[in-house]
């Protein structure tokens, strides 16, 4: 299985190395880069091209990892012995799978996406080191071992909130997106904005990558935020002549809430200037 990207998604040559590294050696692929470089959206990505389920779980601050494998609902199953209920004889009605113990079913081996791993608790990749690794986990409620039929292809994202044990990152194989250049940015725009004026994009690409090569900004523009900027000037029907009288001394590009998303880093593009326009005009 090779993935090579999608229509609607540019990978580079590094990244479909990465990929088809992580599913010969089956082990997790373990993704980080700036927010808004397609992280996510990778997972997505892979599913539709190698036509396979996507199953997702999105971990947050207070996501433990057995809520990945199963939770049982004991107070459910007391309230139904209270209510002499027939379903309290079978303990299966008050198991709750998790995102692992399905995607460990699954008929056809699915991807697994575990979104922004780094925001949960420290210990929670330790946690899923054998699930992991040896694609199994014993429900003891049933005293069952739950092995996976097919090992799934796991993707797992991390914004670098966190550094994760070394133990978890010798069981997945990492990559790094780095951010587009020039080139690999006029092809995301073209795929989202197919049959623009030439000079049009390739003028906001530059204003875009010369806003990010700011050194005082806090948080640089990412991809997306380039994507929802180029929507705003072509339905504000800005046009390249506008665009080249942009002098980042002495003003801000149009609809520049779309790019910076603080007040420091506004102040850092019109550092020096005598003139302060509007976020969005």
């Amino acid at each position: 299985m090779k993935f090579t990207g999608t229509k609607s998604y540019i990978a580079g040559r590094d990244l479909q190395v990465a990929v088809e590294a992580a599913i010969t050696l089956q082990k997790p692929l373990l993704i980080k880069g700036e927010p808004g470089t397609g992280k996510t959206q990778l997972a997505y990505e892979i599913a539709a091209a190698l036509g396979k389920k996507l199953i997702t779980w999105n971990i947050k601050s207070t996501t433990s990892a057995q809520q990945g494998l199963y939770e049982y609902d004991a107070i459910s199953r007391l309230r139904d012995a209270q209510l002499n209920s027939e379903r309290v004889s079978d303990i299966r009605h008050y198991i709750r799978k998790g995102k692992l113990w399905e995607a460990f079913v699954a008929d056809d081996a699915p991807v697994l996406l575990i979104d922004e791993i780094d925001k949960a608790d420290l210990e929670f990749p330790n946690d899923l080191l054998q699930e992991l690794d040896k694609m199994e986990f014993y429900c003891y409620e049933l005293d069952e071992t739950i092995c996976a039929r097919q090992r799934p292809i796991v993707i797992i994202t991390s914004n670098n909130e966190k550094e994760l044990p070394d133990a978890f990152l010798r069981r997945c194989f990492f990559h790094y997106i780095s951010f587009p250049d020039a080139d690999t940015l006029r092809k995301i725009v073209e795929v989202h904005y197919p049959a623009q004026e030439e000079q049009l994009i390739s003028k906001a690409i530059a204003l875009f990558m010369e806003v990010r090569e700011k050194r005082q900004l806090k948080k640089r523009p990412s991809t997306s935020e380039l994507i929802d900027w180029i929507k705003l000037l072509l339905a504000g029907s800005i046009g390249t002549a506008e665009l080249e009288r942009i002098d980042l001394q002495e003003q801000l590009p149009p609809f520049a809430g779309a790019l910076l998303k603080n007040e420091q880093d506004l102040q850092a593009i019109l550092f020096g200037s005598r003139h302060r326009n509007s976020y969005y005009s």
